[in-house]
């Protein structure tokens, strides 16, 4: 049973996304945005109570900006998704999901070392040039449940 309901178009936004915020980080830098994804449609608090599809989660927009600056800047996001990236996203949507992006519901590149927090939300782990963070306890309990 797969993490949360897809159809192949939401594979194809997906690994899109994932390739447009992390091609340099390689495979797995990009199953650890894919993580962040599903769990932004699994997460039903905080900022993510109204995303439930992954295109929700690809196309939200917060104060006036797409979350995924990718949406606006991204030469990358734009072209077609490869098989590589569309078989990283089917990953996560079925079953991958580990540290540091398990529970993380944001992450960033930060060009200089992790902070502690994030808008408040504790620091979870690094990989390569991306920081994670996951939800402060009692905040976000669903996102522990996908």
């Amino acid at each position: 049973m797969p993490r949360v309901k897809y159809r192949d178009a939401d594979v194809d936004v997906m690994a899109r996304m994932m390739r447009a915020e992390a091609e340099g980080e390689g495979k797995q830098g990009m199953l650890y945005v894919g993580n962040v994804i599903v769990n932004r449609a699994i997460a039903d608090c905080l900022d993510f109570k109204d995303v439930r599809t992954i295109n929700d989660v690809i196309f939200q927009v917060q104060g006036n900006n797409y979350s995924f600056e990718a949406v606006q800047k991204g030469n990358l996001f734009y072209q077609r998704a490869r098989t590589v990236e569309k078989k990283l996203a089917k990953q996560n949507l079925d079953y991958w999901r580990e540290h540091p992006g398990k529970y993380a519901l944001w992450y960033f590149n930060p060009y200089a070392p992790c902070p502690p927090t994030w808008y408040g939300q504790p620091f979870t782990g690094q990989y390569k040039d991306h920081c994670f963070y996951e939800p402060a306890p009692n905040t976000c309990d669903s996102v522990y449940n996908g």
